[in-house]
């Protein structure tokens, strides 16, 4: 049995305080799960445009990522651990470049990242490739199927010019044996330096743009 303390009455709640109380659980209870459900519906119905490799596509999982305005739409195949993706980037008034990956070494840091990059080129076609970032300065060259850790297939790119957004598509096989968990990277730059992407800003959320995923959730 607790006692009150010394000099205090014990206190005493009433049926009615308790109802009141149990009703504003349920409501917040109600309101997050309205949230979530306005979220997965803006993801599902969401649709891709062109026909560059994604055009109409729905995916069955999406995140707005906490960086940079961008956003992953997905769909995961657990018997092949393989993911689909559609990475959504806002350029700004610039016509730049924007890049998704994976760094297989579970650190939160671009060096390492096996990712997918897109931008316009000079002639205004517009560029995807797989890259490896080796480094703090990586070339941004397209990488030989031999430098990646992991197969990506299916690479292609849209510019929404009127809403000035980027998407990359691509397929990964993710790593054998290591689960549908982890660390993905993501970046968007402001310049393209003769069909080459420059350097991204080295503060902000251009340096903070990495997080955990897993695929099957």
């Amino acid at each position: 049995m607790e006692m009150a303390a010394a000099g205090t009455a014990p206190r005493r709640f009433s049926a009615s305080s308790a109802i009141a109380s149990l009703a504003f659980v349920l409501a917040a209870v109600a309101a997050c799960s309205s949230f979530g459900a306005e979220a997965a519906a803006a993801c599902l119905s969401h649709t891709f445009s062109g026909g560059s490799g994604g055009g109409g596509r729905l995916y069955a999982s999406c995140t707005d990522l906490p960086r940079l305005g961008a956003a992953l739409h997905y769909n995961y195949t657990a018997a092949t651990n393989t993911v689909s993706v559609a990475f959504r980037a806002p350029l700004g008034e610039d016509d730049g470049w924007a890049a998704w990956g994976i760094n297989p070494s579970g650190r939160a840091g671009m060096v390492g990242t096996n990712a997918v990059v897109a931008f316009r080129r000079a002639n205004g076609t517009l560029a995807a490739y797989p890259t490896v970032l080796d480094s703090y300065a990586p070339t941004m060259e397209p990488a030989a199927p031999g430098d990646l850790a992991f197969p990506v297939s299916g690479v292609a790119a849209e510019h929404d010019a009127e809403g000035k957004e980027m998407v990359v598509y691509a397929t990964v096989a993710l790593p054998a044996g290591e689960g549908s968990k982890f660390t993905h990277v993501w970046q968007r730059g402001s310049a393209v330096v003769n069909n080459v992407p420059a350097a991204h800003p080295t503060t902000g959320d251009n340096v903070l743009s990495t997080a955990t995923i897993d695929f099957s959730q």
